[in-house]
């Protein structure tokens, strides 16, 4: 199992990179897709611990989770959001999809 994603009961934990650009999105959507498909995981956790920098691919793999598993009943978090991807998030309204949590 890739360090970066880590099944905790019914949760998909994925630990984003420091900077989430197009080309980590890609792979990062890939992987989080086959797990949630191939696990039968029912919510997904995006960590942003150690999120320095994401642009709108960061927010394109959010969306794309959360189509997903909603299709499931599940639900997306955000958890370690510091200042700055905070602002992101609530900037492209996701808020109103995922729950940001403390």
């Amino acid at each position: 199992m890739d360090e970066e994603f880590r099944i905790i009961d019914n949760y998909l934990m994925i630990r984003m990179p420091t900077e989430i650009d197009h080309h980590k999105s890609v792979n990062i959507s890939a992987k989080a897709d086959r797990y949630i498909l191939s696990k039968k995981v029912e919510n997904v956790v995006f960590d942003f611990e150690h999120t320095t920098f994401m642009d709108s691919s960061g927010i394109g793999i959010i969306v794309g989770r959360y189509k997903k598993i909603s299709c499931f009943g599940g639900k997306v978090y955000a958890v370690h959001t510091g200042s700055r991807i905070r602002r992101i998030l609530l900037l492209a309204g996701v808020e109103n999809i995922i729950q940001i949590m403390e």
